[in-house]
Parts: structure tokens; sequence; C-alpha cells
């Protein structure tokens, strides 16, 4: 079994949910999922054994779009990002 370290088990990468645009929020929102990803299955092995099926399964890949979208969600309410200017 090849483990992700400890170290790399963190929720939130950075410790923190502000970021400077959207696009950063969407790319800590995917950052985000993955890290919870590794967190479920922490085993790189078993992952990268899934991923061949996964990968090429159109809902599967709409169910992490899905899990995508609600971590941006969460990510632009703590950015305040619908304020007007």
């Amino acid at each position: 079994m090849t483990r992700l370290p400890d170290s790399e088990l963190v929720l939130v990468p950075g410790g923190t949910l502000i970021t400077k645009t959207p696009e950063e929020g969407r790319a800590l929102a995917m950052m985000m999922v993955r890290h919870t990803i590794h967190n479920i299955q922490p085993d790189l092995d078993a992952l990268k054994e899934g991923r061949k099926t996964y990968s090429v399964d159109p809902d599967s890949l709409t169910a992490a779009s899905q899990v995508v979208a609600i971590e941006f969600q969460t990510i632009a309410a703590a950015n305040n990002y619908w304020r007007k200017n």
C-alpha cells in the first residue's frame, strides 16, 4: 500500500477559504475535493486502480463535478463573491 503522508491529508489546503479571485476559488474547490478523496481513501494504489473505472464513467464524472460545484459555493460565500461593487 502506497499511502499519502499525513501531512498531505489536510481538508482545507492553505488553511483558508479566502482567495483573491473567483478563478483561484475554483482551483481551491477542485483541490479541496481531491484532498477530501485522499482523506477518504489514502491508499494511492487503490485510487489509481479505481481511476480506470470512474474516469470513463459519465455518471461518476458528473458526480465529481457536482462536488466541486458545492465546494465552490462554500468558497464563494466565504469570499462574498456576490457582493455589489
